[in-house]
């Protein structure tokens, strides 16, 4: 038997005594049992000895109201594109002869660039000027000639006037003859006169019945002439009008020699800048109307005023409309956001990569954005007005798939409403059907919440969307 066990137990003995009062002390001042609050992503806590009844703690929880509609965005790659770009080929073949502008330089629209010496088009400039003053002295020959072909018709008609009188005296002439031939014939019958005035009397009558055949055939010869008179004006007209068509075939080949000679110089078609240029002044230049291949004089970009290409994937083509929003960031300039739109899409995908071409127009009034530049892209989509959104944190997977939200009513308890999602943007769920509007849903539900569970709702201020402006 071990002698020194008693002197242990008396150590003992002692060391309980002192802590006596101690225990009794904070015995007396231990926290009564009672109902507890406990934040929903805290454990729930027993109260009392081991041997005691659990009291079961009201979970606070945080609340937001659903909101509607729900921004839904994309993020694509996209390249910077010049909203115009124009390469400015000669027409005509020739040797530069003026060149003032060079890469980089800054142009206004029908300011002059270039232009080029062609010394044929000069001497077909000429001629076409000397065939137009052959023509028009044409016109004056046959207008000259209509003047005449009229002063012989106005002769020739005054001419039928005059054998149209001298047809009628000569008939009263033929009257008069046979009158007195007849009273000469029947003095004569009576043996009054001799038969020489008798004879005299006959060859005047047959004299007059000549004359008045002579009037009458000079009558249709001065209607003959009036014919004819008539005809040369009208030749003269076809004349006239032949040469003045001569006047317009020469001023048609001077424009079409004016038209080459502006072909020759080279415009500015719009405001924008100098992008490249190819040759310098006495080059010899060759008319892009001669093959294929001919590189361009000069090239002219608009870049007040860009296209960023972006490629949209298959999934958000049903919410892309002209108009959206579009905010761009160039990769080369950090930190910097640009605002666009979208204004023109393809409306049909590339059934290779089944992505849509997008076009954003983006103002660059500073020109600081250059073509070429990349970056990425995020396009406002849809903000769905018509349906109530959550946060994303929110949504509870159910095990059978279903898709639930926690909510809290007006019993102050929670029940899990069965939801449709129609869009999540990753930070928000669009739904459906499945919640009201006065529904308070729990933010970030935790696994110890069950149906019916009462709680004590928090309601927090949700998130706003995020403006334009901050994008």
């Amino acid at each position: 038997m071990n002698r020194s066990t008693p002197w242990m137990y008396g150590i003992g003995a002692a060391i309980v005594l002192s802590l006596l009062p101690i225990a009794i002390v904070l015995y007396l001042n231990r926290p009564m049992p009672g109902p507890q609050q406990v934040h929903a992503n805290e454990p729930m806590q027993s109260v009392g000895d081991d041997d005691a009844v659990s009291t079961p703690a009201v979970l606070a929880v945080d609340v937001v109201h659903p909101r509607r509609g729900m921004d839904y965005e994309i993020e694509q790659p996209g390249s910077v594109h010049a909203y115009v770009t124009v390469h400015l080929r000669a027409k005509v073949s020739g040797f530069l002869a003026w060149q003032k502008v060079d890469i980089g330089d800054r142009v206004k629209k029908d300011q002059k660039l270039a232009v080029i010496a062609v010394p044929e088009l000069d001497k077909e400039l000429q001629r076409n000027l000397a065939a137009i003053e052959l023509a028009e002295a044409r016109v004056k020959q046959a207008q000259a000639k209509v003047v005449s072909a009229r002063a012989a018709k106005e002769a020739a008609e005054a001419k039928v006037i005059e054998a149209d009188a001298n047809h009628a005296s000569a008939v009263k002439w033929v009257v008069y003859r046979k009158l007195v031939r007849d009273r000469i014939k029947a003095l004569f019958d009576t043996n009054s006169i001799e038969e020489k005035v008798l004879d005299e009397k006959m060859e005047l009558y047959e004299a007059s019945r000549e004359t008045e055949r002579a009037a009458k055939a000079a009558m249709v010869t001065s209607a003959a002439n009036v014919t004819a008179a008539a005809a040369m004006i009208e030749q003269a007209d076809a004349d006239v009008a032949a040469a003045r068509s001569g006047v317009k075939l020469a001023q048609a080949e001077m424009e079409k020699t004016e038209v080459q000679i502006d072909y020759a110089t080279l415009t500015a078609p719009f405001d924008g800048t100098i992008s490249e240029r190819n040759f310098f002044e006495k080059d010899f230049i060759r008319s892009a109307s001669e093959g294929t291949g001919q590189l361009p004089l000069l090239t002219v970009q608009r870049t007040d005023k860009l296209r960023v290409v972006v490629k949209v994937p298959d999934s958000a083509v049903p919410y892309l409309d002209k108009g959206d929003t579009a905010i761009v960031r160039i990769d080369s300039l950090p930190g910097r956001k640009f605002k666009g739109v979208v204004s023109r899409k393809a409306d049909s995908e590339d059934p290779d990569t089944r992505l849509m071409k997008v076009e954003v127009d983006l103002p660059n009034p500073t020109g600081e954005i250059g073509d070429g530049m990349y970056g990425r892209v995020k396009i406002l989509l849809d903000q769905f007005p018509k349906l109530l959104s959550v946060p994303s944190t929110s949504l509870v997977k159910a095990r059978d798939g279903r898709w639930m939200v926690p909510v809290v009513r007006d019993d102050d308890r929670i029940h899990f409403a069965e939801v449709r999602v129609h869009k999540d943007n990753g930070t928000r769920v669009c739904l459906d059907f499945g919640l009201r509007k006065e529904d308070r849903v729990v933010l970030n539900p935790t696994g110890n919440l069950t149906e019916g569970t009462e709680v004590q709702a928090r309601l927090v201020e949700d998130a706003p969307p995020v403006s334009d402006a901050e994008r």
